[in-house]
């Protein structure tokens, strides 16, 4: 049976796949309550963001997942677009938005595993 953390490397493995660039993996668990892993992923467009959505809704089919909630924060969408599946949550982000954000930093006390 898979974990948590298979599940949250096989997305990143899926982003990767799908030329996602920058593809981390943070284990955010013993820092909040409400998710275990992050999965930051650098998109180009969002034709590619549009991409790789379709594969994480794929793959979320195929292994008993659930979208909780998929957050759009820009008006355009090219910018960050959240996918919340309760313990993991995939961040689709343009370069100027990951470097602003930086999420890394931000949660620098997480866990990198990938």
């Amino acid at each position: 049976m898979k974990t948590i953390q298979d599940k949250a490397l096989e997305i990143a493995q899926l982003m990767e796949d799908g030329k996602g660039n920058d593809v981390v993996v943070l284990d955010i668990s013993e820092l909040n309550s409400w998710t275990d892993y992050f999965v930051i992923v650098t998109v180009n467009s969002s034709a590619h963001w549009q991409g790789l959505y379709r594969q994480v809704k794929e793959y979320i089919k195929e292994n008993d997942l659930e979208i909780h909630l998929t957050n759009k924060k820009s008006p355009d969408g090219d910018d960050w677009n959240l996918i919340d599946l309760g313990n993991i949550v995939v961040h689709l982000m343009s370069k100027p938005a990951r470097d602003f954000y930086d999420l890394e930093k931000l949660w620098h006390n997480g866990k990198k595993i990938k």
